[in-house]
């Protein structure tokens, strides 16, 4: 196997094997650290020696030896002789279930803030290091380090059992592990810092999880729907920058490269999702997402469909973000003045108050409506508020054609 291939296989185990040991041993802090001992030896010695014919088997062998090195190394381990004993008898062979989905809702424990859930999801079942994350978020190494510390700790304290929750504290619970991996993807697919548009590493983990989470709950309408807004939306992607790395909006952008098989997996998703008794926010998310895929230009879009699947969206899950989505929407069909009508009553919302966003929009309808002095000073305006060098560019550029 060559690196590439080696290294999603463990990306792949990783959170299987630290499942099977905190299910046996309930030590997720001792046990991530040993799993990741032996992923870093794994990536050490795979490449040379070959990959061994049953790899969890050895991940799993690999780190139970080193928990048992720091169980005994612990200055309790009077205490803790009888744990050790039962680490030693255990078996090479790791169970066949895998726990991915019962550690994702240990990472997404409801004690710990959006930005530790995120982190400690990408640590423990996403395999990422604490460089790459916090590389990812563009935060000191040590600053990401202390935030993992606090959330293992906080998990711990909570006293937690390892197992999924059940009846109604499941679905609460789930809500939770999908708005985690919705995150991670919207970090990936649009960056809210920095000088990339993107982060494909980011998108791409969030993709690989969601469909982990799929597997194991294949008939859950948000599940699928979820999945199927991932896979519409990265299909966009290599549309989305010039070769220069500027912004293309989506009504600009090359829909013959989008990624069809993307596409036609999305929608499929989308069918199935729609089908169930109940919708969810990401089904009718990702049901805009498939009429955007459906048109083969921009001008083709049904922008009612669109404006109909917010507006049920808007009154399903208020959202002063869906609101704007559906002024673009009503601004493609009234006009751009009854868009500008309905952001208006965005302008008392503080979750709002100078969000890029926001501005942008407004400047692109007033630029419509031909109002093009508002539009250059909410163009600027929205520029100065982004931290994303790509869409400040973009932003930039748009307020420069109007003063040409």
């Amino acid at each position: 196997m060559t690196a590439p291939v080696i290294e999603d296989l463990l990306r792949e185990l990783t959170p299987q094997v630290l499942g099977a040991l905190v299910r046996r041993h309930g030590q997720f802090e001792g046990c991530e650290d040993a799993v990741q001992e032996a992923v870093l030896a794994a990536a050490v010695q795979w490449p040379a020696e070959g990959v061994p014919d049953n790899p969890r088997g050895w991940l799993s062998t690999v780190a139970s030896r080193r928990l048992i090195d720091q169980m005994r190394s612990d200055h309790a381990r009077r205490e803790r002789e009888s744990a050790t004993a039962a680490v030693e008898a255990m078996p090479q062979d790791v169970p066949d279930t895998d726990d991915t989905l019962v550690l994702l809702f240990l990472c997404c424990h409801p004690t710990l803030t959006a930005a530790s859930q995120v982190a400690l999801t990408l640590r423990a079942v996403g395999g990422l290091t604490t460089a790459e994350i916090a590389r990812a978020f563009l935060v000191p190494e040590a600053t990401m380090a202390a935030r993992i510390s606090r959330a293992k700790q906080r998990v711990k304290a909570a006293g937690s059992s390892f197992g999924l929750p059940d009846g109604g504290e499941l679905q609460e619970r789930l809500r939770v592990v999908l708005h985690v991996l919705y995150l991670i993807f919207n970090e990936g697919y649009t960056a809210s810092s920095g000088s990339e548009l993107h982060r494909a590493d980011l998108a791409h983990e969030a993709i690989r999880l969601t469909r982990m989470v799929h597997a194991q709950l294949p008939d859950d309408g948000e599940v699928t729907g979820l999945l199927a807004l991932m896979l519409l939306t990265h299909a966009r992607r290599e549309t989305r920058t010039t070769p220069a790395g500027d912004l293309v909006p989506l009504d600009e952008q090359d829909r013959t490269k989008w990624d069809r098989g993307l596409i036609d997996e999305g929608v499929e998703l989308v069918k199935a999702s729609l089908a169930g008794p109940v919708l969810g926010p990401y089904q009718l998310q990702a049901a805009v997402a498939a009429t955007h895929a459906d048109a083969a230009t921009a001008e083709e879009t049904d922008w009612p469909q669109v404006h109909a699947l917010y507006l049920i969206l808007e009154r399903l899950a208020p959202n002063p973000m869906v609101t704007l989505n559906r002024a673009i929407a009503l601004a493609e069909i009234d006009g751009p003045r009854a868009g500008l009508a309905l952001l208006s009553t965005l302008d008392g919302d503080e979750r709002m108050a100078g969000h890029h966003r926001l501005l942008s929009v407004r400047a692109h309808l007033l630029e419509k409506a031909g109002d093009t002095a508002g539009a250059y000073e909410h163009y600027r305006r929205a520029a100065k508020s982004t931290a994303s060098i790509a869409e400040q560019r973009y932003l930039e550029s748009r307020a420069g054609r109007l003063r040409m």
